[in-house]
């Protein structure tokens, strides 16, 4: 049957209402519409403002923390009906904010609240005054950012608080494309998965993974890392953050009170170590990698590194300080491999795992938060012989084993070919986003240089240390006032060194990294 269009409603007070709009107008008698989404109330607005009325009681509502970031706000015919207005004055209120930056419009998932203004609010000097003043300025980009994300040392919280900062351009490193997560691909094996369990695979297994991507895993690690490994040697494990505490644990309570790491590293693996009471004593690393002299000098008996692709750096372990590093580890050293993201090499040969040469003195790390999701927190440990039943040990009393059906769903994928095929895609799409990064630092920031940018999901810059160079940190909180996030290369830094900034380019557009970078640059300038 053919529907006719909705007519539009004029946006006078008519004398009756019009049948065929879905908006009832106010009668006659001046009745005028409500709504409990904060409590509006049409007739606090004058009849030829109720857009700006709307548009201020937003604002207000976003200010003071009863619409905070991520809020949905009602669709606009549903607000329109239970104010008993044209849809146009909704619709007109939510543009003036999304043209703002405080609201988007996600499509099918609403409109939703995505930044909240620092705002400054005339003061009310009316005795008699009943309701707050709505004389507001709100102060987007030249606002003051929050102080917590880089106005004192990192906490345990700082990447949680970084996170929750609002900002319209994120090049957080260690980031990767959640919106190519395969979700098609997942649904189809999840799907496979259920049809094939039995009652029995409902239950507790095994806590040190499931059968199916134990061995996925030894498979998957055959073909894209060189290491030759029986599926029962692999504990399946909550990602490395688990895999590290784990370690720290087991050396810890073996007498080892101190992993060695590099110097600069990551710093959310040395907060992890530290939770479990393990020192952390830094080891520099130079354009060859880990100085494996330091190493030696510390005293330390284990070593966290990750030689395909350093982080923050990008450097890969050389050849020669390899062999040094496997002859320290010959006198009874312990090395954690942390094999972040080393699938992910654009213009360099594969880089063999260290796990490969030295599988007696290597405790090997790798997960799928760079390749899949992190929300998965899914990741494998491969262990020498001497430690594998104590790791396994603290797993099972830590949560008696991962989550099974992402596992089987993993494995599945694994073993079809889905994860490679998915793999060559993202290099495809990586080196497309990493050149768009590569061309903007070469236009914006011409004094900058760049380090790590053959394989990874990020790259680092370094600025010349003169007497004008605003740190790193002033520098990322410059940024970010601008709505760029950026990591400081100070807060992965032990000791002192040159100022920097880690760049992550994985999960933004070309044209949002040229965009970022852009600001990035005017921040340097003015700070």
């Amino acid at each position: 049957m053919h529907r006719s269009k909705e007519q539009p409603l004029d946006r006078s007070i008519s004398s009756s209402p019009q049948p065929s709009s879905p908006y009832p107008s106010p009668s006659p008698s001046g009745s005028l519409g409500s709504s409990d989404f904060l409590q509006l109330n049409v007739a606090d607005a004058s009849p030829g403002g109720r857009s700006d009325w709307l548009a201020r009681e937003l604002r207000r509502a976003i200010a003071d923390g009863r619409l905070p970031v991520g809020s949905r706000l009602p669709a606009t015919r549903t607000l329109a009906a239970d104010l008993r207005v044209s849809r146009g004055v909704v619709t007109e209120a939510y543009q003036r904010l999304t043209e703002d930056g405080q609201l988007a419009g996600r499509g099918r998932g609403g409109t939703i609240v995505v930044a909240a203004p620092v705002t400054v609010t005339a003061p009310d000097t009316s005795a008699t005054a009943t309701r707050p003043t709505t004389a507001r300025t709100p102060l987007y980009a030249s606002a003051p950012i929050p102080p917590h994300p880089f106005t004192a040392p990192p906490g345990p919280e700082i990447f949680d608080e970084l996170r929750a900062a609002p900002a319209r351009i994120d090049l957080s490193p260690g980031v990767p494309d959640l919106a190519a997560f395969p979700r098609a691909a997942w649904l189809r094996a999840e799907r496979a998965v259920l049809a094939d369990l039995p009652a029995a695979g409902m239950g507790y297994g095994d806590p040190r993974g499931t059968p199916a991507l134990r061995q996925a895993v030894a498979h998957w690690l055959a073909r894209n890392r060189g290491i030759r490994v029986d599926p029962d040697e692999v504990l399946i494990v909550a990602g490395t953050a688990q895999a590290l505490g784990l370690i720290a644990q087991v050396l810890h309570r073996d007498g080892d009170p101190a992993i060695a790491v590099e110097d600069p590293g990551s710093l959310g693996v040395r907060q992890h170590l530290q939770y479990w009471q393990v020192a952390t004593p830094p080891i520099p690393v130079d354009d060859d990698g880990l100085c494996v002299d330091a190493l030696r000098a510390s005293g330390a008996r284990a070593v966290l590194l990750t030689p395909a692709h350093q982080f923050p750096t990008g450097v890969v372990l050389g050849g020669p300080r390899r062999r040094e590093l496997m002859h320290w580890a010959s006198a009874d050293g312990l090395i954690v491999e942390d094999d972040y993201d080393a699938e992910h090499r654009y213009d360099r040969a594969p880089v063999p795992a260290l796990r490969s040469l030295l599988p007696d003195q290597v405790c090997y790390v790798g997960s799928v938060s760079k390749l899949l999701a992190p929300a998965l927190r899914v990741g494998w440990l491969l262990a020498p012989s001497r430690y594998r039943t104590a790791l396994a040990d603290a797993k099972r009393f830590a949560d008696l084993g991962n989550s099974a059906l992402p596992q089987l769903v993993l494995a599945r994928l694994m073993e079809s070919g889905e994860l490679e095929r998915r793999l060559r895609l993202l290099r495809r799409r990586h080196r497309r986003r990493r050149d768009a990064m590569i061309a903007a630092i070469d236009a914006h920031l011409p004094g900058a240089t760049v380090h790590g940018a053959a394989a990874g999901l990020h790259l680092t810059i370094t600025f010349d240390q003169a007497a004008t160079t605003p740190s790193d940190t002033d520098l990322a909180a410059a940024a970010l006032a601008r709505g760029v996030k950026v990591h400081p290369l100070a807060w992965h830094r032990q000791r002192p060194g040159r100022p920097g900034l880690v760049l992550g380019y994985a999960a933004r557009t070309p044209g949002d990294i040229t965009e970022g970078i852009a600001l990035l640059a005017d921040a340097t300038v003015r700070p």
